[in-house]
């Protein structure tokens, strides 16, 4: 076998030193070479690992596709019910809207901007969609937006409304925020809804109401118009501003058919002295704290449906120390304007009828389930 090797090493030694494509190509020289290939004489040898040589494992080409192994992404922070925040502190502020990209984008764009310019945590996000986009991912990005950022998770309503006043747009984003100093000593006034057959009538119920409890229009601090047609209300952005200047503004077209009355805006308010009484139309809260909780959903159409959603809202404020009874004011969101006495009976049934609470109701093409026809959200008082 020596004899062999040694005759084979050289051959291929004077088969290297001749350059003669004639040589190389004849037929008894081709053989030699497929030879020592075979022989594997002419190869390198094998690297040892000792001398530093860390070898390359070539993947198994025979390993089966479903055999690898797949990294599943964490699942999306699940936002909180209710957030208890500071009365004096609450703040306001609404994203600027965009016509850039699709929901996700836009939803991302928007916490961007409400996250850049806040004077304090985020405590309450309510977000009004248009189009056919996925309601749920709204609450998934923000989730994973606050958690990448280190920041408390807020509580979260969600809507799908008939169109937003700029072309493109599909979200606009309201935020509810703790100041870093306070900047309602005396409390904050939350008023009902105001229908009317255009904005600015609902506008001058707002300010006759602020009027009544001794307060001036540039106290409020979010004002959002809920309008039927955005084409009818082409000045409700104008018409916003010069009534109630220094506040956070929104407003939507509530659903794609007509809805009557045409417009209905409520608002918000600092009160320049504690509170003195509350009624159905302006809730006056000088309580040092407030529950504010997310949407809590009925599915289902008959009024039981509708009365398990408020006894799930009772446990979620009994965890934060309050209960219905406490609500100052109440946002009912429904899907067909046919629900509104049914819903309201069932309201009035779970409210403190010495103290009622300021109502919102208002109709929206949907919410963030397909199955669900009404929802609510509330902010209370907590007991001492």
């Amino acid at each position: 076998m020596i004899v062999a090797a040694n005759l084979h090493v050289t051959a291929f030694a004077k088969i290297r030193s001749r350059t003669s494509m004639q040589v190389l190509r004849t037929p008894l020289l081709a053989t030699i070479l497929l030879a020592l290939a075979g022989s594997g004489v002419a190869q390198n040898p094998k690297p040892n690992p000792d001398d530093g040589y860390i070898p390359v494992v070539a993947p198994d080409k025979k390993k089966k596709k479903g055999d690898e192994i797949t990294q599943a992404l964490p699942p999306s922070p699940e936002l909180p019910s209710a957030v208890t925040t500071e009365t004096a502190r609450l703040a306001y502020q609404v994203s600027p809207l965009s016509s850039k990209g699709l929901l996700s984008q836009q939803t991302r764009d928007a916490l961007k901007a409400l996250l850049r310019s806040n004077r304090g945590p985020i405590v309450k996000l309510r977000a009004f969609v248009a189009g056919s986009g996925d309601l749920r991912r709204i609450g998934e990005i923000a989730g994973e937006m606050f958690q990448e950022k280190h920041l408390p998770l807020p509580a979260l309503s969600v809507a799908q409304v008939g169109a937003l006043p700029l072309e493109g747009a599909q979200v606009v984003i309201e935020a509810t925020e703790a100041d870093r100093k306070v900047v309602n000593p005396s409390g904050v006034a939350f008023l009902a809804a105001q229908p009317a057959s255009r904005v600015a009538d609902s506008l001058a119920k707002l300010k006759r109401v602020l009027a009544a409890a001794g307060l001036q229009p540039s106290e409020a601090l979010l004002i959002t118009c809920f309008v039927s047609a955005l084409d009818d209300q082409r000045d409700t952005q104008q018409a916003m501003a010069a009534d109630f200047p220094g506040a956070a503004l929104d407003y939507v077209q509530m659903q794609r058919a007509p809805v009557t009355p045409a417009a209905s805006c409520e608002a918000t308010a600092r009160l320049t002295r504690p509170a003195a009484s509350s009624d159905s139309q302006m809730a006056a809260v000088s309580s040092p704290q407030v529950v504010i909780t997310g949407t809590q959903l009925a599915f289902g159409n008959h009024d039981s449906d509708f009365t398990l959603a408020f006894e799930r809202l009772e446990k979620t404020l009994a965890a934060s120390k309050t209960r219905l009874d406490r609500v100052v004011i109440a946002h009912l969101y429904i899907t067909a304007s046919g629900l509104s006495s049914r819903v309201l009976a069932i309201q009035s049934a779970h409210s403190n009828p010495a103290h009622p609470p300021a109502i919102t109701l208002v109709p929206f093409e949907s919410l963030p389930s397909l199955d669900a026809l009404f929802g609510i959200d509330v902010i209370a008082v907590p007991e001492l």
